[in-house]
């Protein structure tokens, strides 16, 4: 049993004993509350509904804060943790975002600066997670890098050549980037001519609005072209590509604010299939991983790319292929990054070592981004190593975990999970797996479509295998019920790895140079 971890900048080895976790872990929406008989009506997102009963001393939260029962009100996102049947252990909850204001227009590009063809800005509220606009994915993973859409009213069944095309568009180059979604556009990355660029589409059409120069080619016999997908944040596309360059320029024209190469400028050397991490955008800091000597995780200014904080890390781990995400275990604001050797959890503020655990790494390519739910991090990799779910404890400005359990049934490689309901949705290999979160037990498996990516939507689960099927299916525990199964035509030769992503009614697929809308809303 292996177990790395950073604290003060230094990582202490610790040997984590297999335990439990509470009798279950849900998120959902509030449907009612009764403070009265201290009961609260939960809507999952599968749109079924579960009556909670509150005991002396459950816990109750709004964000970090402590709160009372009548604090909490319909229409809040809350996760639910149970220590038995329907008794509530703790409670927390997150007030539904503020609606965004209209993006103001800019000021005219310069006469040396690309000029948008069609479109409007782009801009999401300071923080990227929960915060997106209705329609919107604007990074890799979705708002708040769950994997999951806000989307509904969607189709809950396909023919047989699946949903009805609303666009399809080429000329975006060889990648693996998937797209992001937001302000009318629609962002992603491809080689072309011989260099990197960066593309923004019409989302209504996909007609181009702009593209720009982002780097050198990336090429490599797996596939050319970069991996990252871009982030939109405060009318800003950030783009790492796969020789480590990262461009941030306006959302709205193109033009572009500030360039750095990150392996280049903090000492880290490029991995084995390419830099394939899409960057976190928090606040006013860039969260990206060089994997230099004394640089494993950087935070920049959004503003010039100066350099704000640097982890040091002993060993000196290379960067992983997996993207960080930001989390707030106990109201303490840190990152987690799945880096070569090791999943990592730093402090937003200064980039201190908190925490690490390479039980799910391999010695090849971690791959996937790990997932946050109710104060666990679950994170796994393929070549036969699996996952681990890790439990996180804040006592003041530091963070400790121990490992709850590692499990061979979810040797997640490069397509992702999701998690709904409690439940843990992913490739097992080969193999669709459901796992119950709380206790890595396996609810079921199934092998007709094989591995794969996936995303949740409306209560359904889209399944895009690398060999080009895509399948539709519930989101259930109960087993594998599929709702419908298509193979998209034009398929490039390449394994299709590019992950889906579901925006304003659509499903983008992406293959290379071919990009494919699909409307999820026509009627059948």
């Amino acid at each position: 049993m292996r177990s790395t971890v950073c604290a003060a900048s230094l990582l202490l080895i610790l040997l984590l004993s297999p335990a439990a976790l509470p009798a279950g872990v849900y998120g959902g929406t509030i449907k009612s509350v009764s403070p009265g008989t201290q009961r609260i009506v939960v809507e999952f997102r599968s749109g079924k509904t579960k009556t909670f009963q509150l005991r002396s001393g459950s816990s109750v939260k709004v964000g970090s804060k402590a709160a009372e029962l009548d604090q909490l009100k319909p229409g809040m996102r809350v996760t639910v943790v149970t220590t038995s049947g329907d008794t509530i252990d703790r409670i927390t909850a997150r007030a539904a975002s503020p609606s965004r204001p209209k993006p103001r227009p800019r000021s005219t590009p310069k006469e040396d600066s690309p000029r948008p063809k069609s479109g409007t800005g782009a801009t999401v509220s300071r923080r990227n997670d929960n915060a997106a606009a209705p329609g919107e994915w604007p990074q890799f993973r979705g708002a708040d890098r769950s994997n999951r859409s806000p989307e509904t009213g969607l189709l809950t069944s396909w023919p047989d050549n699946g949903p009805p095309i609303a666009w399809q568009t080429k000329g975006i180059g060889e990648a693996y980037s998937s797209v992001s979604v937001a302000g009318g556009l629609l962002y992603t990355m491809g080689n072309v001519g011989g260099e990197e660029r960066v593309f923004a589409l019409d989302a209504d059409s996909g007609r181009e609005a702009w593209s720009i120069r982002s780097g050198p080619a990336y090429t490599d016999g797996t596939g050319n072209g970069p991996r990252g997908t871009p982030t939109i944040a405060d009318g800003r596309v950030f783009a790492l590509g796969g020789n480590g360059q990262l461009t941030c320029a306006d959302a709205r024209s193109g033009r572009v604010h500030w360039q750095k190469n990150i392996l280049q400028e903090f000492g880290g050397s490029n991995i084995t299939w390419g830099i394939s991490e899409s960057v976190l955008v928090d606040g006013d800091r860039v969260i990206c991983t060089p994997g230099g000597r004394g640089a494993t995780v950087v935070a920049l200014k959004v503003s010039d790319g100066s350099p704000v904080w640097r982890t040091a890390v002993p060993g000196n781990p290379k960067a992983g292929y997996a993207s960080p995400i930001a989390i707030e275990p106990g109201g303490l604001r840190q990152y987690v990054i799945f880096t070569s050797q090791s999943v990592i959890g730093v402090r937003a503020s200064d980039g201190e070592g908190l925490w690490g655990d390479d039980s799910s790494s391999n010695g090849t390519a971690n791959c996937a981004t790990p997932l946050y739910v109710d104060g666990h991090v679950f994170s796994a990799s393929e070549y036969g190593t699996g996952g681990s779910l890790l439990q996180l404890s804040t006592r003041g400005n530091s963070t400790s975990m121990r490992r709850v359990y590692h499990t061979d049934d979810m040797k997640n490689h490069h397509g992702g999970m999701v998690e709904v309901d409690g439940y843990l949705y992913g490739s097992n290999g080969a193999v669709l797996t459901c796992l119950e979160l709380r206790s890595g037990r396996t609810a079921w498996r199934d092998r007709s479509v094989g591995k794969g990516s996936v995303v949740y939507a409306d209560g359904h689960i889209y399944l895009r295998s690398e060999n080009g099927p895509v399948a539709l299916f519930e989101a259930t525990s109960a087993g594998y019920r599929e709702k419908g199964q298509f193979s998209p035509t034009g398929r490039s030769g390449k394994p299709a790895w590019s992950h889906p992503v579901i925006a304003g009614g659509r499903l983008y697929l992406r293959d290379m140079d071919n990009l494919v809308a699909f409307d999820l809303r026509a009627s059948r």
